[in-house]
C-alpha cells in the first residue's frame, strides 16, 4: 500500500483532460468508472521519454499530471481541484484556417478535437461549469485499487468532513482524497464571451453557485481573458501567444459589474461566503481589492489573501517595482502576474496563503532557467530543478523576516498541474511530490546552516518547513475559512 503522506495540493486540474476527452462519446461529460479510459478521472498517464522531450523543447504538458492515480501514487490526501471551463478565445483566435486552428488547440491543450469544437461554439460558460461540477460528483466516494491499497476520493463541503474522514480511515482501511471544489475564472457567470454581460444573470449564476451542495471554498476571479469583472495580468507564454490575444482588458480593475460580484461573493448573511482568489488579477485590480480590504466596512473585515498558485516577482511594490533584497530577487520572474514584496507582507499579516505553482516559467526568470545546470542522472535534475522551487521560499522567508513577521507560515503547494504549465523537470507530475518534499528540505537544511534571521522564531528545521509548505500551512487555512 502506497504510504499517505497526508499532502495538500491547493490548485489542480485532474478534470480538464479528462472532461474534455468525454466529449468523444454521446452523452459528454460522463465520468468513467473504468480508469483505463481516458475520460477517467481516475486515469494513469505518466509520461513517456516523447513526452518528456516534448515539453523540455515546447514547455507543452500532453500527459496526466493529477489525475487521482497519481495523486494516491504521491501520497496527497486533500486537493483543491479547479473547475475551469476553457474560454473560447484559446481556440477562437487569430488563426482564420479551421483545422489548423483545431489541430494548433488540441496539440496545445491536450483536450481532445471535439472539445475544441464544442468550446469554440460556446456560449454558455455557466452551463459548461455545472457540467464539471456533476463529473466530480459521477465518481465521489467509489472505491479503486491502486498499488495493493483501496482509493476513493470523497467531494467534502467543510474542514469538519475532512476531519471525519481521517479518522476514520485506520479502520475502513480505505484511502481517501478529500476533495474541495474551487473555481478558476469568473468567465464562469457567463461573462467574457465577446458581448455585454446581463447583469442579472450573472448575479443569479453567482447566487446559484452560492448555494452549490459542495460550496467552491474560493474563486480566482480574473483569468487568461477580458472577463467584464476586473482587469487581468498578462499570463500566456510559449507557443500559445502565437494565436491567442489577452489585450483586451489587460491591467484594468474592477468594473461596477466586478464590484457587485465581489460583495455578493462575500456577504455571509447566510453563511455561503466565498473568498476571493487573487491569482491572475491586473496590479490594479489587486490595488484596489486591497484598498476594500483596509476600508473598514465590515464586509472585508478579517478577509484572508488568497493566492491558489502564484510566484513572487522579487519587486518590492506597485509603485517602485525594483529588488528590495537583490540577493533572493535576482533570480525570479519580475513580471506583475507575481507577487510584489509588499503584498507577501500584507498575505502574511492577514493570516492568508499563497499556494506556490510548480511551472519553471512562473518560478524564475529566462536567464536563470538558461544557466541552470543539466544531467543526464535523475537525481541531479531533481537537485537543480528542484532548487527553482526553492529560491521561492528562501525569497518569501527574507521579506518576512525583514520585516519581523514568521517566515515560514504563509507559503504552500498549489501546483497548477494539469493546468497549462510547464511543469518543473524531473517533478512531472503529483507522483513526484515525495521527491520534491525531499529536495526542496535538503536545500532547506543547507540554507539554515548559515542563515540569519531577525525574528528568532525563524530558525526551525528543515524537515518542520517541508511539512509546513505540503500539510501544515493548508491545513491551518482550511480549518479557520473553510466552514
Amino acid at each position: 500500500m502506497v504510504v499517505k503522506n497526508e499532502y495538500i495540493d491547493l490548485h489542480c486540474h485532474p478534470a480538464l483532460k479528462p472532461f474534455g476527452k468525454s466529449f468523444r462519446d454521446i452523452p459528454a461529460g460522463m465520468n468513467s468508472s473504468d480508469r483505463r479510459r481516458k475520460k477517467s478521472l481516475w486515469y494513469y498517464d505518466p509520461p513517456s521519454p516523447f513526452d518528456k522531450l516534448l515539453n523540455y523543447l515546447s514547455g507543452l504538458t500532453k500527459f496526466s499530471q493529477s489525475n487521482f492515480t497519481a495523486l494516491s501514487l504521491g501520497g496527497v490526501s486533500t486537493v483543491c481541484v479547479s473547475l475551469y471551463p476553457l474560454e473560447k478565445w484559446f481556440v477562437r483566435n487569430k488563426l482564420n484556417n479551421e483545422l489548423i486552428l483545431d489541430l494548433a488547440s488540441n496539440f496545445a491543450l491536450g483536450i481532445g478535437a471535439k472539445r475544441v469544437d464544442h468550446i469554440q461554439g460556446m456560449q454558455d460558460y455557466f452551463k459548461d461549469l455545472m457540467q464539471q461540477y456533476m463529473f466530480y460528483q459521477q465518481l465521489d466516494g467509489k472505491v479503486f485499487k491502486i498499488a495493493g491499497g483501496r482509493y476513493r476520493y470523497k467531494l467534502v463541503r467543510n474542514y469538519q468532513e475532512i476531519e471525519k474522514i481521517r479518522s476514520e480511515e485506520s479502520s475502513s482501511k480505505i484511502q481517501t482524497i478529500a476533495v474541495i471544489i474551487t473555481i478558476e475564472g469568473f468567465h464562469v457567470l457567463n461573462t467574457g464571451l465577446g458581448t455585454v454581460p446581463n447583469e442579472q444573470e450573472v448575479l443569479d449564476n453567482l447566487n446559484a453557485i452560492k448555494n452549490l451542495q459542495f460550496r467552491p471554498f474560493f474563486v480566482t476571479i480574473a483569468h487568461h481573458f477580458w472577463n467584464h469583472i476586473c482587469g487581468h495580468a498578462p499570463s500566456l507564454t510559449g507557443i500559445i501567444t502565437k494565436y491567442a490575444d489577452q489585450s483586451e482588458g489587460i491591467g484594468t480593475g474592477f468594473t461596477s459589474l466586478g464590484k457587485k460580484v465581489l460583495e455578493q461573493m462575500l456577504n455571509n448573511t447566510d453563511g455561503n461566503r466565498i473568498l476571493p482568489d487573487i491569482k491572475h488579477m491586473s496590479p490594479a485590480a489587486r490595488n484596489e481589492y486591497y484598498e476594500l480590504l483596509d476600508s473598514g466596512d465590515k464586509l472585508y473585515k478579517d478577509i484572508p489573501i488568497i493566492i491558489s498558485h502564484g510566484a513572487c516577482n522579487g519587486l518590492k511594490s506597485f509603485s517602485n517595482p525594483v529588488p528590495g533584497h537583490p540577493e533572493t530577487a535576482k533570480v525570479l520572474n519580475p513580471a506583475p502576474i507575481n507577487f510584489y514584496d509588499e503584498e507577501l507582507i500584507r498575505l502574511a499579516r492577514s493570516g492568508g496563503i499563497m499556494g506556490l505553482q510548480l511551472d519553471e516559467r512562473r518560478l524564475t526568470n529566462k536567464a536563470t532557467l538558461k544557466k541552470t545546470k543539466h544531467s543526464i542522472r535523475r537525481h541531479k535534475i531533481m537537485h537543480y530543478r528542484s532548487e527553482l522551487l526553492w529560491n521561492q521560499l528562501r525569497h518569501m522567508a527574507t521579506v518576512l523576516d525583514s520585516n519581523g513577521l514568521f517566515a515560514w507560515d504563509c507559503m504552500a503547494i498549489g501546483s497548477d498541474f494539469d493546468g497549462i504549465i510547464d511543469p518543473l523537470n524531473g517533478f512531472w507530475t503529483a507522483e513526484e511530490l515525495p521527491f520534491l518534499a525531499d529536495f526542496l528540505e535538503r536545500h532547506a537544511h543547507n540554507y539554515m546552516i548559515s542563515a540569519k534571521f531577525k525574528n528568532p522564531e525563524n530558525r526551525i528545521g528543515a524537515d518542520e518547513i517541508v511539512q509546513r509548505l505540503f500539510s501544515d500551512n493548508a491545513k491551518r487555512v482550511l480549518s479557520k475559512y473553510f466552514i
